[in-house]
């Protein structure tokens, strides 16, 4: 067996590379570093990050300083992630794994068509309601990390290696025995709480008890359902219940990756998520009248601002 996990990279400083960088930091302040280049390279040397209130001075490379880690944690959005593979080339080595906590289903295949599926551990975070203001991050709900294998009847090598990383750092996790079915579970919860909540205006206590947010949320993610569905994916409706459940553990005060986005004038995610929705229901059949609704406003919500990745 390979030897433990004692080095790590993370690509991506916003709300759960900041969180996650920073539980690192506290078991091994010498076990986590960031990649970054340019102006960002210089925002953390010089500002580091604050979750809950602390500063955690995390060391910060630039791409071409990097060397080979045991496991590169990738936590960029996804209009960035072809810049991040460019940026990671020289943190991945022989025994290096790529975890993505990425929004979306295709990251792991972007990633894998770069330097070989071989590499690539399939990941997700749920429950986390990490909220990010500049180089600040707050959160009350670490939630977990959910990695495998594409399947998992019994854990493989490197996932026994990781599971026991993450036990050791004091971040929960678990091991799904389908991950391609989890990420598309993760996936209906980005299409429906994400995009709702940004056009709404709404925080996960609104999304909780307002019955228009509910109502639109639900259709939303029913027509990614649809499309599991018609790809040979386990969704149900059944799943929309578990999905409240989460909705119910987390901060009510608390808000969503892409209303954060919104409010701070920055790019959004909505070509990965009702863009997404979109294409894959006219290939498989599937009517996404919701979807269009949500992508057309959020376009005209960006216009508006100016958002800039």
């Amino acid at each position: 067996m390979n030897p433990s996990i004692e080095k790590i990279a993370i690509i991506g400083a916003g709300a759960l590379g900041a969180a996650y960088g920073s539980i690192l930091y506290e078991m091994d302040p010498d076990s986590v570093c960031y990649i970054a280049k340019d102006g960002r390279h210089d925002r953390l040397k010089r500002d580091g990050v604050v979750v809950n209130g602390k500063h955690y001075a995390i060391s910060v490379v630039r791409p071409e300083e990097a060397t080979p880690v045991d496991l590169l944690m990738v936590a960029v959005k996804h209009y960035h992630l072809d810049q991040a593979i460019m940026e990671m080339k020289q943190a991945v080595g022989p025994q290096t794994t790529m975890l993505s906590v990425m929004n979306g289903i295709d990251s792991e295949e972007r990633l894998g068509a770069a330097f070989g599926m071989e590499k690539v551990i399939y990941g997700l975070t749920l429950g986390i309601d990490a909220v990010r203001e500049t180089n600040e991050v707050t959160y009350k709900n670490q939630g977990k990390i959910l990695f495998g294998e594409a399947r998992n009847p019994v854990p493989t090598e490197r996932v026994q290696r990781i599971r026991e990383f993450f036990d050791r750092a004091g971040i929960a996790c678990e091991v799904p025995p389908d991950m391609i079915r989890s990420l598309w579970f993760k996936y209906m919860i980005n299409v429906g709480a994400n995009q709702v909540s940004a056009v709404l205006g709404a925080n996960y206590g609104t999304l909780r008890t307002d019955p228009e947010a509910r109502e639109l949320m639900a259709a939303a993610m029913g027509e990614v359902i649809a499309i599991a569905r018609a790809r040979g994916v386990g969704l149900s409706e059944e799943d929309l219940g578990v999905w409240y459940g989460v909705l119910d553990s987390l901060n009510g005060s608390g808000k969503t990756s892409m209303l954060q986005d919104v409010e701070a004038g920055r790019k959004t995610e909505v070509e990965m998520l009702a863009g997404t929705v979109i294409k894959l229901g006219r290939r498989h059949g599937v009517p996404t009248p919701v979807n269009q609704k949500l992508f057309d406003e959020l376009k005209r919500i960006e216009e508006l601002s100016g958002g800039q990745p």
